[in-house]
């Protein structure tokens, strides 16, 4: 069975237009079998603060290294974890 779409109003802003969608089914005016997957490069991954205790001449000894390459530590580490991680596939 085909049913004919509505079309969405015209919204006079943002917030008009999310108000409207917090009180009506999308269902109506748009056909989910016509889905369009996308991609967003730009996106930043979320991220989760952990705590490491590491032994103090470790530490100093990756901070060098950080220093050396212009970078900070916390960035190296994160450097280093990924390309470890990417050895494992």
């Amino acid at each position: 069975m085909t049913h004919k779409l509505k079309t969405p109003p015209k919204f006079a802003n943002e917030a008009a237009e999310r108000e409207f969608w917090a009180k009506h089914d999308t269902t109506p005016y748009f056909d989910s079998g016509k889905t369009v997957s996308i991609a967003l490069p730009n996106l930043r991954p979320s991220t989760q603060t952990i705590s490491l205790r590491l032994p103090k001449h470790l530490l100093d000894r990756i901070k060098a290294q950080a220093n050396a390459k212009d970078i900070a530590y916390q960035a190296l580490i994160k450097i280093w974890l990924s390309q470890m991680t990417a050895d494992e596939k």
